[in-house]
């Protein structure tokens, strides 16, 4: 079975400038997004991580690529034309265009910048050659134009929306010599004589076929949008290049989707800005725990000039709005942070953040309409009455409907986090900058769980109760959550990753094939130490009534039994917080037993399978389980004869990825 490659790579190591990278991630995140994650990958990770079995495209945005040679030639490129020969994409703006073909020819005669020479990936099998056009300088906004490209609608297997001309940012790239000489594909040339001997086509974006997967490579940027342009006034004209790219941002839109698409990519036709912001709301079962957690911040919370109620902490800063204090109306309360109207790229450490405590009743369908507290906090009770254990998580809950990332709002700001108790959780809809591991960062999309929860661990007991099983019991409490959410569920195909990923069997496949898992969900578990406790911040993510990027809990139901009714997001909130108190409280009190280990390996994909540890040579070694006394990963080394050598090791989940696919175990870097 293999994974489903639903990411998308923004190289961002040596080479590239800043501008250009987030250019390529906004646009490309509005475009993809929830169909694939659009996640930055410097050069370490491309020479060593085993990137290429999920990946569905490889971007190398603008810059200098020179810095990509000297960083990626060898190894590097051997990894991304193996990937692209095999069915990958491969899309090269600018530097990355030149990089893509066979030889590069940038500001010959000019002694400063020539760059002159053949490249290894030759995906383009000529010379891209540049600046196309006169005044590129580094670092600067001198040779800037708003280009204009001709398209070749007739290249675009459904040219609907294609457009026959647009104008888009250009600063120093080039053009592709003889493409159509070379059975290549034109895209785009441009419309405007241009500086250097460009061949007839004056080809500005082409594709090319490589093995079995392609190449898009343009001189041009068609992903940089105008409303993150900065203003130069230094610069002659350079607002009348923002206002023409402006005007024609559509067809710029447009037309990126349309190469998107030629590389195989399922697009997102919606490419609205990303969601603004909203407003918090504070509540918890006993009315009275939200005055008492108020209380409990009155050294933290401070007044305006106007006597506003604010929490400056380290990272952001938050309102603190009471509904008896301010005029209620639909309108208001479903308003969004007035800062995040900004449809560019978004600074969203300088948003104020409001937070609507409730301290009579909790919030009403009108203030939080994708999220219903009465069928939340009536779940939790139900649920206690099966987890006797559990009386207490959960009950304090902050909700927002669109936040940036519910586990940077706790971990990035200490002040807050010192007075929240174990707990306290709090749970979005959407998540505008979403948190993996690797400091992953992407939109969540409505339909998944997000939640974070406080976790106070007593610092005297790390030592025999060691903080990494923490991850294990929340992947556990996970998988029993969605078996036990209610009758009829407990046979649900779902499943655990070493060390803290949550699988489901793929419902698209057929029953008598043997089965294949993708990824539904999560876990990110950050920690950090303030008076005598070790504060961790756990965040969990499940794809729940959303089918992208991979599938849901409610695709499985069909196929599984299609008379049980859709998962409640609350129920399954309420449902999960309960599990996982009661195992903490089991570890709390007896530490990581055979029981819980036991429960893990009931959950987990990889009871007695045959693995590849790279860090350890390359040997063959069968997977034996976790120690239970910090929570590495076993696994013995296998012979030529398959018979056991008695040689064990032990691995570290922070210095170790599993490539399960692959049955390979890689050291991270």
């Amino acid at each position: 079975m293999a994974p489903r490659k639903l990411n998308v790579l923004v190289y961002t190591g040596t080479g590239t400038t800043l501008t250009s990278v987030r250019q390529c991630i906004y646009s490309l995140r509005r475009l993809l997004s929830p169909n694939y994650a659009v996640i930055p990958i410097a050069e370490t990770a491309l020479l060593k991580e085993p990137w290429a079995s999920t990946c569905a495209l490889l971007v190398i945005p603008g810059g200098a690529d020179l810095g990509y040679c000297r960083v990626l030639n060898g190894d590097g490129n051997r990894a991304i034309t193996a990937f692209v020969r095999r069915g990958g994409a491969y899309l090269g703006f600018c530097a990355g265009g030149y990089y893509g073909s066979r030889r590069c020819e940038f500001e010959v005669g000019n002694r400063a910048m020539e760059v002159v020479g053949s490249r290894e990936l030759a995906f383009f099998p000529g010379t891209c050659r540049g600046g196309a056009f006169r005044g590129f300088a580094y670092h600067s906004e001198q040779g800037a134009r708003a280009a204009r490209l001709k398209v070749r609608r007739e290249a675009f297997s459904s040219a609907g929306a294609v457009p026959d001309e647009l104008r888009c940012y250009y600063n120093g790239g080039g053009v592709f010599i003889d493409a159509a000489a070379d059975g290549v594909e034109i895209l785009a040339s441009y419309a405007d004589d241009i500086d250097v001997d460009g061949g007839e086509e004056k080809a500005a974006v082409v594709y090319c076929k490589v093995g079995e997967g392609a190449a898009l490579l343009t001189g041009p940027h068609p992903e940089f949008a105008a409303v993150n342009l900065d203003s130069h006034p230094e610069v002659d004209g350079y607002e009348d290049l923002r206002k023409a790219l402006e005007t024609d941002d559509v067809e710029r839109t447009n037309f990126l989707k349309a190469c998107l698409t030629k590389l195989g990519l399922e697009v997102n036709q919606d490419s609205s800005s990303v969601p603004a912001l909203s407003k918090m709301h504070l509540s918890a079962l006993d009315h009275q725990e939200v005055g008492g957690l108020l209380h409990s911040m009155s050294d933290i919370i401070t007044k305006d000039e106007t006597g506003e109620e604010l929490i400056k902490a380290e990272s952001d800063t938050f309102h603190l709005e009471h509904p008896d204090t301010r005029c209620e109306t639909i309108d208001d309360v479903k308003s969004p942070q007035k800062a995040a109207s900004d449809p560019g790229l978004i600074d969203y450490g300088k948003i104020v953040k409001s937070i609507i405590s409730h301290d009579e009743v909790w919030p009403q369908a009108k203030e939080t309409p994708y999220f219903n507290h009465n069928l939340y906090y009536s779940s939790l009770q139900e649920y206690r009455q099966q987890d006797t254990e559990a009386e207490a998580w959960g009950d304090i809950l902050m909700y927002g409907e669109v936040v940036t990332s519910t586990n940077t709002l706790l971990e990035k700001n200490p002040k807050l986090l010192a007075n929240l108790p174990t707990g306290f959780t709090l749970s979005a809809t959407t998540q505008v900058a979403a948190r993996g591991r690797g400091n992953n960062v992407w939109i969540a999309p409505p339909g998944a769980l997000i939640l974070s929860t406080v976790i106070n661990h007593p610092a005297h007991q790390a030592a025999t109760r060691p903080i990494v099983f923490i991850q294990y019991l929340a992947a556990v409490a996970i998988v029993e959550a969605i078996q036990r959410y209610g009758r009829g569920y407990e046979g649900l195909p779902v499943k655990l990753k070493w060390p803290n990923d949550i699988y489901a069997r793929d419902p698209s496949k057929p029953k008598d094939e043997p089965p294949s898992y993708v990824k539904i969900g999560g876990i990110l578990a950050n920690c950090a130490y303030s008076a005598g406790s070790y504060q961790i911040v756990l965040g969990i993510g499940i794809n729940t009534n959303n089918g992208r990027p991979t599938t849901s809990l409610d695709a499985l139901l069909p196929a599984y039994n299609p008379n049980l009714p859709p998962f409640r997001i609350e129920r399954l909130l309420a449902r999960i917080l309960t599990r996982l108190e009661t195992l903490y409280g089991q570890f709390i009190r007896r530490g990581f037993t055979r029981e819980l280990e036991e429960k893990y390996y009931e959950h987990w994909l990889h009871s007695g399978q045959m693995v590849t540890l790279e860090g350890e040579g390359g040997v063959r070694a069968k997977v034996l389980g976790i120690t239970r006394d910090w929570g590495l990963l076993k696994a013995e080394e296998v012979g030529f004869d398959g018979r056991p050598t008695g040689r064990v090791w032990a691995l570290q989940s922070d210095e170790n990825s599993f490539d399960f696919w692959r049955g390979l175990v890689k050291r991270k870097v």
